[in-house]
């Protein structure tokens, strides 16, 4: 899908603040509510725009400890990398799943109540499981990422 410079305006304000309203977005990208309307629709049809989201206070959460664990599997079939990171998506303290490339397979970022929480997850989910053949847990002390991504031109 070509994005246009339009496209780029919206999508860059909405990553700014998803809760602009259609209008807003109109008028901050010079165009007619309508146009916006069918615009955006058609971004999230097309795939483009995958969701709105609400940051949260993880402490406000009860969230007192987050890491990020390096997993190296045993075996590089596909079937046993694919199900491994399924397995990984359906775990409540799974924040986001990375998929790599270098000396770890996976990059899995873990949020829990405390460091027994922690411990727990990491025998549970990671230690005894037998296609794991190396894992290290780095606890994350802050997180800084502004949560953007860059808007490239797809233009011809």
């Amino acid at each position: 899908m070509t994005l246009d410079r339009i496209d780029h305006v919206l999508l860059k304000a909405l990553q700014k603040n998803a809760r602009l309203s259609n209008k807003e977005l109109a008028a901050h990208a010079g165009i007619a509510p309508s146009t916006c309307h069918e615009r955006l629709r058609r971004l999230d049809e097309r795939g483009v725009i995958r969701g709105f989201h609400a940051r949260l206070d993880p402490k406000a959460l009860g969230v007192g400890i987050q890491a990020m664990v390096a997993v190296r599997l045993r075996s590089q079939s596909r079937d046993l990398l694919m199900s491994f990171r399924d397995t990984l998506r359906r775990l409540e303290e799974v924040v986001a799943v990375f998929y790599m490339a270098g000396s770890n397979d996976f990059l899995v970022h873990i949020a829990v109540r405390d460091s027994e929480h922690l411990r727990e997850v990491a025998l549970t989910h990671f230690a005894t499981r037998p296609e794991i053949g190396h894992m290290e847990t780095a606890l994350i002390f802050e997180h800084a990422g502004s949560g953007h991504l860059p808007i490239y031109s797809t233009e011809e």
